[in-house]
């Protein structure tokens, strides 16, 4: 018997609607199925990644994952749970876009595998360029009529909203082009199931509807819900923005930051969804977990496990030393290991200075240098400071005999000054 993908979402947290005979069906035969990812910008972000693994899962189950890159929708815009329509991007920006979803996709799915189930990619703009108007709306529009179209909530919603500027005809059409492509992709890859967020289910049943009426064929669809946070704020959302699996918009430290941070109710639905642990391990985290909820044991098994995922082992190991000097014990040691771009994440928003380099040349003494940069206001103060051992340089505890230097400079650029265990100061060298 095949292993139940649907069983697996279900017990996750991970299924909303299904179409009636979905579950039986995969668990029949192998099955091609697919989501449609637009190309917004040239990264996903974490509220893409429900969907990223919903077709690893697919993979693992056995099935074959269809990745459509919506290079002819992503020129319209999807009217599903949004209140406004969004800006139409040019080509340009959507050829850059779509390579970088391509390139993001590969770390997640087997591409190009010896197995029968390898991942497909797919444009839809591939079919779409080559499309003649009249005859799409021959063939494809005569078997969904307007009042159909209307009744899904996406539509609804958008008529029935507020807002002056209503539902443009080029969003309108959207749902009738996201069915066609269900009907490509069924007729060209023998795709019969379709995937995606619960706000999905109108435009993906009516690809399901397009076919029946132009083939006479059932096909299935399932979709996930949409991922919230328990407080109300939207989840994958920071004070700068969304958070990217491209590294170069959200640095691996904050990535695991984002995780972490989290909260216990939250973790307790994402260890589900956002990792691949079995059943009973999950179980076991969230039991040691309510035991001592002080040390977030269901945070890091999660922040563990995405970096790694997303990122790279190495790139874990240095956000987990990263946390560990910014909020536990750590030596200068371990400060030397960070990398550049790590060390500022750590210490973004903390007080700075910045010196020229050649102030380091005369080996300035720690009354001389802190007052210099402006750490402390005046000398009594850093007397005062030092006789308490309250300062720390590069994470060491120094006195009045301390010498800097530029073989101790942190990245061969920072000093990093300390009052206490949480007074910062960050002393940068040009």
């Amino acid at each position: 018997m095949r292993t139940n993908f649907v069983k697996e979402l279900r017990w996750r947290g991970m299924l909303q609607d299904i179409v009636p005979g979905c579950e039986e069906k995969l668990l029949e035969k192998s099955c091609n199925g697919y989501i449609g990812f637009d190309p917004t910008a040239d990264s996903l972000h974490i509220g893409s990644l429900v969907q990223i693994l919903i077709l690893m899962h697919f993979q693992k189950h056995g099935h074959t994952p269809i990745v459509l890159i919506g290079g002819a929708t992503g020129m319209i815009g999807d009217p599903s749970g949004k209140s406004s329509e969004r800006n139409l991007l040019s080509k340009a920006d959507l050829d850059k876009n779509i390579r970088g979803i391509q390139a993001q996709l590969s770390k997640f799915l087997k591409f190009n595998s010896k197995n029968e189930n390898t991942a497909i990619i797919c444009n839809n703009n591939d079919w779409f360029k080559n499309i003649n108007l009249i005859d799409f709306i021959r063939d494809a529009g005569k078997h969904l009529t307007v009042n159909y179209m209307i009744a899904k909530d996406s539509v609804k919603k958008r008529l029935s909203s507020d807002s002056k500027e209503g539902m443009s005809f080029t969003e309108f059409t959207y749902q009738l082009i996201q069915a066609y492509d269900f009907y490509h992709l069924f007729t060209e890859k023998k795709c019969n199931i379709q995937m995606g967020g619960s706000d999905q289910w109108g435009n993906i049943t009516s690809g399901s509807e397009l076919i029946r009426k132009k083939t006479g064929n059932k096909v299935y669809a399932l979709t996930c819900p949409l991922i919230t946070k328990a407080d109300g704020t939207k989840f994958g959302k920071t004070e700068d923005g969304n958070v990217w699996l491209d590294r170069k918009k959200t640095s691996p430290y904050k990535f695991y930051q984002y995780w972490l941070n989290i909260s216990d109710e939250d973790a307790i639905r994402y260890v589900k969804i956002f990792t691949f642990y079995k059943e009973e391990e999950i179980n076991e985290f969230i039991k040691t977990h309510k035991e001592a909820p002080h040390l977030r044991t269901l945070q890091k098994v999660i922040a563990n496990y995405l970096t790694e995922l997303v990122h790279s082992k190495e790139d874990l190991e240095k956000s987990i030393l990263a946390s560990n000097i910014l909020f536990g014990k750590s030596t200068s040691e371990d400060l030397s290991q960070l990398d550049e771009e790590t060390f500022l994440d750590v210490f973004e928003g903390v007080p700075n200075a910045n010196l020229q380099l050649d102030y380091l040349n005369g080996n300035p003494s720690v009354h001389e240098l802190l007052l210099e940069a402006g750490f402390l206001s005046s000398k009594s103060e850093i007397n005062r400071a030092i006789k308490e051992n309250s300062i720390s340089v590069n994470k060491e505890k120094i006195d009045s005999t301390y010498i800097f230097s530029k073989n101790n400079l942190v990245c061969d650029k920072y000093f990093l000054a300390q009052r206490g265990k949480k007074n910062y100061f960050l002393i940068s060298f040009s």
